[in-house]
């Protein structure tokens, strides 16, 4: 079930793993909605939930949905493996250690991954 939860002492709006994908326009501006009904800053979204053309960057799926929610100032964490996508893709390999360098969109293994992270950044 999609919620809040506090990790590393910030309130985080978990999608679940299970659910509608959130690539399709109706479902991406319910999350932006449900986003500021609860005042969350940052959404972690399992990437199962993003589509099977998400980490392919020449479909334009991920720098609609990151530009969207970036655009209305949310920080994103994309939760799942993408190591086998960024070994056959040099592309989506450089745009994922890009945006792991920045404060704005994270790739991250698990939520685990993402506490370690903003434990990191809170300290910065």
């Amino acid at each position: 079930m999609d919620g809040v939860q506090e990790i590393a002492g910030r309130p985080v709006y978990v999608c679940a793993d299970e659910g509608s994908c959130l690539a399709e326009y109706r479902e991406l501006t319910g999350l932006i909605g449900d986003l500021f009904s609860i005042d969350a800053r940052i959404v972690a979204i399992p990437l199962g939930r993003l589509g099977p053309d998400f980490l392919r960057l020449s479909s334009g799926v991920a720098g609609e949905v990151l530009q969207k929610l970036v655009t209305y100032r949310f920080q994103i964490a994309v939760v799942g493996d993408v190591s086998a996508a960024a070994v056959r893709s040099a592309p989506l390999r450089d745009f994922i250690g890009e945006s792991n360098r920045g404060r704005t969109v994270w790739f991250v293994d698990d939520l685990a991954a993402l506490e370690a992270r903003l434990a990191a950044y809170g300290k910065a």
